[in-house]
């Protein structure tokens, strides 16, 4: 059953969740992803099955929560996740973050590292707003932008265009994590599909040489698209959470 929390900024977030095993498992959401994808779905039956803890919701703007997408930003979305993590869940959890959620994750790590006990990424698109959207726009788009507050980019999921606004470009270089030092003192594993048209394989590399940590490990799977979501993709999500939890319990 789907519940509301009510953030200090007054957002109202969407959430769904299940007691268990400790320590949970949160689910971090893409870019306009909700908590009804195949991602968090699966995983939130792999966690009845397992007695496992956890945690699925929506970022303000996205799903069922309050606001609308193009009011929000990076530091909105990882706000609400901040207030998620500590106002639901208790001690220590395990972060799945996708896509975006990628981000969102390493911003908690770094912001809350006692609340994290592990994190799964997905492909994992830190500062995708600066070195994917901002570095791939013409001068004519950065104009438009500049100039209107907005500019349309197709998008591969849907028939409706992203609008990509000014403030999520420059509230994104606040929350950049790419250009200073990233400790991740807990087990971390990143999954990549190598067909990944969103996020590159480089991308990834770049993650992993620059994150620091003992248990940091990159799973490179061939032909594997940006949605990660066929029956072996999200047995290999599975199984790499599994993984986490098991190393966080030594």
């Amino acid at each position: 059953m789907t519940q509301m929390l009510e953030t200090p900024q007054g957002r109202r977030i969407a959430w769904q969740g299940r007691k268990g095993r400790g320590p949970g498992v949160v689910f971090l959401g893409g870019f306009r992803s909700d908590m009804t994808g195949t991602k968090a779905l699966w995983l939130q039956e792999w966690a009845d099955r397992t007695g496992q803890a956890f945690l699925r919701f929506d970022y303000s703007g996205h799903g069922a929560s309050s606001g609308t997408f193009e009011e929000g930003s990076i530091g909105d979305w990882f706000a609400d996740a901040a207030t998620v993590l500590t106002a639901l869940t208790e001690g220590p959890q395990v972060l799945v973050g996708s896509s975006m959620g990628g981000w969102i994750g390493l911003l908690l790590a770094r912001a809350m590292p006692e609340r994290v006990a592990g994190l799964v990424t997905i492909a994992a698109a830190p500062d995708f707003t600066e070195q994917g959207y901002w570095a791939g726009f013409s001068a004519e788009q950065r104009e438009a932008l500049l100039r209107d507050g907005r500019v349309e980019t197709p998008s591969d999921y849907g028939d409706e265009p992203y609008v990509i606004t000014r403030r999520l470009i420059e509230d994104g270089r606040d929350h950049l994590v790419m250009d200073r030092p990233l400790p991740l003192p807990f087990p971390v594993r990143m999954l990549q599909g190598t067909a990944d048209e969103d996020v590159p394989v480089d991308w990834a590399l770049r993650l992993l040489d620059h994150a620091t940590g003992e248990d940091i490990r990159l799973l490179l799977v061939k032909g594997a698209d940006h949605r990660f979501s066929t029956p072996d993709c999200l047995q290999l999500i599975g199984q790499s959470v599994e993984e986490v939890l098991r190393a966080a319990a030594r």
